[in-house]
């Protein structure tokens, strides 16, 4: 193989935004990558016409017969991957020209970290740059650096369960830990925090790296937040919080299970989208999503 790098993308969505996806990728400075997109049997063939279309070695694509749904496609897409490292992109992001590049470098610098966060830009589904209150609280939560950090154990844990401050999308993870470890089954919005959670009660390191590298996409029609409006986001964190808060005060670990059974900017997000719900008079939503915040 002679590639240090697999980008995955599992895609279901738009055809417009998957194309631009692509491009980015095809246009990085470096040629250590290779792409797997795994359609989801999209009914629109306009999708298969693009990516069957595509010669380029460096990519593959694979169709599902049928839909899998979101969790198991990534945990298909995820079985593909034979290179040392592996990301698994959002088909409606970007990567910037030196995304590859730039890992490149920082898995060089520390060759025993598990997962890097790079620098992120945010924009709207327009690709405009764009600062919406859940990428403000994160720039609070996120650890500051002005140089690539390392970061584990319990100060990380502690750190991730009070907000998580990571884009999943752009995270870079070590092939042979994240395949081990995979995505949990049963869960949908909340999945790259539990993933990360198992990769840190593993025993695993995250680099923290804040040159920006990777354009993440944020849209109201998102899955994640169509769920936060129903309330049924909430639902699976609030059950996931309370799971690792167990499994964290079994570990020793007494501040990051606080900070789970805290899970202060979850209640946070469910109190602004009570008070948004109410103001648009849906009541049932309201009491629901207060419910959250207030920790019943």
């Amino acid at each position: 193989m002679s590639h240090r790098f697999d980008i995955l993308m599992p895609f279901y969505g738009d055809i417009a935004l998957m194309k631009a996806a692509v491009g980015s990728v095809l246009a990085q400075d470096s040629d250590d990558w290779h792409l797997t997109v795994v359609e989801d049997a999209m009914p629109d063939p306009a999708a298969h016409q693009f990516l069957s279309g595509l010669t380029d070695r460096r990519v593959t694509y694979l169709r599902n017969e049928d839909n899998l749904g979101a969790n198991a496609n990534y945990r298909k897409a995820l079985a593909l991957a034979g290179a040392d490292y592996v990301v698994v992109m959002g088909a409606d992001d970007l990567l910037l020209p030196h995304y590859v590049s730039s890992l490149g470098r920082t898995v060089a610098r520390h060759p025993t970290t598990t997962v890097v966060q790079p620098g992120v830009e945010v924009m709207d589904g327009a690709g405009e740059p764009v600062r919406p209150l859940t990428d403000r609280v994160k720039s609070i939560t996120r650890p500051r650096t002005r140089e690539a950090a390392v970061l584990s154990g319990e100060n990380l844990a502690v750190s991730l369960l009070r907000g998580n401050w990571t884009y999943f999308p752009s995270l870079c993870w070590r092939r042979e830990v994240i395949q081990r470890i995979g995505f949990r089954l049963g869960l949908d919005v909340v999945q790259d925090l539990a993933l990360l959670m198992d990769v840190v009660l593993d025993g695993g390191a995250l680099v923290v790296d804040p040159e920006p590298t990777f354009r993440y996409r944020r849209h109201a029609s998102s899955d994640s937040a169509v769920r936060a409006m129903t309330g049924a986001r909430f639902q699976e964190e609030k059950a996931y919080f309370h799971s690792v808060a167990r499994t964290c005060a079994d570990r020793g670990w007494a501040r990051a299970a606080r900070a789970a059974r805290g899970h202060l900017t979850s209640r946070l997000h469910a109190a602004f989208l009570a008070s948004r719900a109410v103001r648009g008079r849906d009541l049932r939503t309201g009491v629901a999503l207060l419910g959250h915040a207030v920790g019943r």
